[in-house]
């Protein structure tokens, strides 16, 4: 999944940050190269946004984030 343009303005807003800032501080490309989606904490696959077993963005988390872990682990949920 990736990040969509709209997610990215709601939660550079949310996070009180710029786009770029955004993108550059917690985004990555995607291994396919098609789009962005949300960096792993370094050395780790724990999502940058994870904060203790909360989400630092649950508010506004992107569409990548809302169906897991169904839609990660069971394709054609």
């Amino acid at each position: 999944m990736q990040i969509h343009e709209t997610e990215i303005t709601g939660i550079a807003a949310f996070l009180g940050v710029s786009e770029h800032d955004f993108v550059r501080d917690f985004t990555r490309i995607r291994v396919n190269r098609t789009g962005l989606s949300l960096k792993d904490k370094d050395g780790t696959t724990e999502c940058i946004m994870l904060e203790g077993d909360r989400c630092r963005i649950h508010e506004v988390k992107p569409r990548q984030c809302r169906g897991f872990p169904n839609t990660w682990n069971f394709p054609g949920w």
